[in-house]
């Protein structure tokens, strides 16, 4: 079993007000109804676990958890009755559905970091992606969270959106630094299947912007990020200093969680689980106080060195040599020798005593 405060959770929210069309997480439409089935089916699936003691990071997703703003608290409370976060507990938040008095007692309940969905700054970019909020809702949700005495703020930003071009993306670079926040994300809008966006990609009704643009728009936030004192943390996460999301972090380092609620995935005691994407049969497995698996797997050693050592790529210190060693049992330099040698002499891995790490190309 994995030592307590080497462990994270993980909550689906699944509600939404409206999906977005980029959106192909398993989500549904907000139902009053289900709601306390819901909110006892997860502290429920926790006990599940029998964890005893605090974990590291908690972290609420969706969905939209703030969605379920006036009940958000006591289901958060419930939670808290169970485990205690020694380092970070995050709640994402549509900037459309969020205030100080909810910020206010989000905090009174230890959460510590609050992550908004700005996506853009641009009206028409919000609206063509399926946004609910306006460009003004994202500074006020953001003033609104620091008056509540948050400290932590992130913000995720989405570019190469079609019919984006890159003087509106350094806008909204621009925009988003101005607030003054201490975490930003920026990823390329891909297109994933069943989504309306697929669909509309596939009928021709939309054009991707083309891969030069999209690579000039990650190399302008890299550099003008950069300018404004956010590290590069990850291949698409910079902080200010002390600020990278620790939960985050645990992901790429490939280190244990748990996923709570319908379609969350877990890494835990050596197995990778996911829970059904069906809420009714999700609820059902857990009234019966049964997991709500779907999928099961147990991946040898050398499986989990290979998926370490990729998600470790994904930061930009790469992976770290002794560290890796002592995690997975592996040298990394004796197991990927080959793989090694050939992109460092193309350039796209840079390799020193400590380990080795991609490169800006």
């Amino acid at each position: 079993m994995a030592a307590l405060q080497d462990l994270s959770v993980y909550v689906h929210i699944p509600f939404c007000e409206k999906k977005c069309r980029y959106c192909s997480f398993y989500s549904l439409p907000f139902d009053p109804q289900v709601l306390p089935s819901f909110f006892d089916a997860i502290p429920a699936e926790l006990d599940l676990y029998a964890l005893r003691g605090p974990v590291e990071t908690l972290y609420l997703g969706g969905g939209s958890p703030s969605l379920l703003s006036a009940r958000l608290p006591a289901f958060l409370e419930a939670l808290r009755q169970r485990i205690s976060t020694a380092a970070e507990c995050t709640v994402e938040v549509n900037p459309a559905q969020a205030g100080r008095e909810l910020f206010g007692r989000l905090k009174d309940l230890g959460v510590n970091r609050i992550s908004i969905g700005a996506q853009s700054f641009s009206q028409e970019e919000l609206d063509f992606l399926g946004r609910i909020h306006r460009v003004d809702d994202i500074g006020r949700a953001v003033s609104d969270a620091r008056a509540a005495g948050l400290d932590n703020i992130g913000l995720d930003l989405i570019y190469a959106i079609p019919g984006s071009s890159l003087r509106q993306w350094r806008q909204t670079l621009r925009r988003a630094i101005e607030l003054n926040v201490q975490h930003i994300s920026a990823y390329s809008l891909t297109f994933e299947k069943g989504t309306p966006l697929y669909a509309d990609l596939q009928s021709g009704i939309i054009t991707p912007v083309d891969e030069d643009t999209d690579r000039a728009m990650y190399d302008t936030a890299v550099d003008t990020l950069a300018a404004a004192g956010f590290e590069q943390i990850e291949i698409s996460n910079f902080a200010r200093p002390g600020f990278a999301c620790r939960h985050n972090l645990r992901y790429w380092d490939n280190r244990p969680w748990i996923g709570l609620g319908p379609s969350a995935a877990s890494w835990y005691q050596g197995r990778r689980t996911t829970n059904v994407s069906n809420l009714e049969q999700y609820l059902a497995d857990i009234d019966r106080r049964e997991f709500a698996f779907d999928e099961i797997q147990k991946p040898s050693p050398v499986e989990i060195a290979c998926e370490t050592a990729v998600l470790n790529l994904r930061k930009i210190e790469g992976i770290r040599r002794l560290d890796f060693r002592n995690r997975t049992g592996f040298d990394p330099v004796e197991l990927f020798t080959e793989s090694i040698l050939k992109y460092t002499n193309l350039g796209l891995l840079a390799a020193d005593d400590r380990g080795f790490r991609l490169t800006r190309a």
